[in-house]
């Protein structure tokens, strides 16, 4: 886990977080307004029908965001991976979350206080524009998924996720090995099927030497096919 100072400095300096923006005046303000907790694997960070705490943004480690739907079935409609905001749309709208997020992995997230990202928002053109940009980007995500999850076949579904988490999460050392870990359920409601059906197409994608399973750990194979299979539907 990393510890307070590190986790400060991620925030402030790294170029991917909405932060890095702001002046150094301010940046010394926000340690004000920031608190920093460690997360083990599998826990809760909120949980649906919860009163947002404040701006959260995952520092390391990675956090997949679900709704119950039907029977009590679930289906991640977002998976964040460092430096990503979670948990926003329920804080800006003042309203409860209307869905859960819990980590895949050991994780650090910040929480900052919504006074301060509302005073900033008004005082820093830059820094608001960069959080417009960021929450135009998860809207347009947001609506080709919901196109892809609805209309493209189980084949051009789990291959469309597959990519999703190589361009999302990238891969180990030997370029192949995606870089989560993630159970065949957890597989099958990133995709909008069963996790029988999961489990059955990916069986047919190894059969094809498109990938190849080895427990939780999918190497990728064969990238461009997949992507016309996505493509495809």
């Amino acid at each position: 886990m990393w510890h307070f100072e590190s986790g400060i400095k991620e925030i402030l300096e790294n170029q991917k977080s909405v932060f890095h923006v702001l002046t150094p005046e301010e940046k010394e303000e926000l340690k004000n307004h920031i608190s920093l907790t460690n997360y083990r694997k599998n826990e809760y960070v909120f949980k649906e029908g919860d009163k947002p705490s404040g701006f959260m943004v995952l520092v390391t480690g990675k956090v997949k965001i679900f709704k119950e739907g039907v029977g009590g079935r679930e289906q991640i409609i977002r998976m964040s991976k460092p430096m990503g905001i979670i948990g926003y749309r329920a804080l800006f709208a003042d309203e409860n979350h209307i869905a859960t997020a819990v980590t895949l992995e050991d994780s650090m997230i910040a929480n900052i206080t919504m006074d301060f990202i509302l005073n900033r928002a008004v005082k820093n053109s830059e820094f608001s524009l960069l959080l417009l940009r960021k929450f135009a980007l998860e809207l347009g995500f947001a609506n080709s998924r919901t196109v892809s999850l609805t209309q493209k076949h189980i084949r051009g579904r789990l291959a469309e996720s597959l990519i999703l988490l190589a361009e999302k999460y990238g891969f180990e050392h030997d370029n192949t090995t995606l870089k989560v870990y993630m159970s065949r359920e957890d597989i099958a409601n990133l995709s909008n099927m069963t996790t029988s059906n999961a489990i059955r197409t990916l069986s047919t994608f190894a059969n094809e030497k498109l990938i190849t399973i080895d427990g939780r750990k999918i190497k990728i194979l064969d990238l461009a096919r997949l992507d016309r299979i996505s493509k495809l539907g």
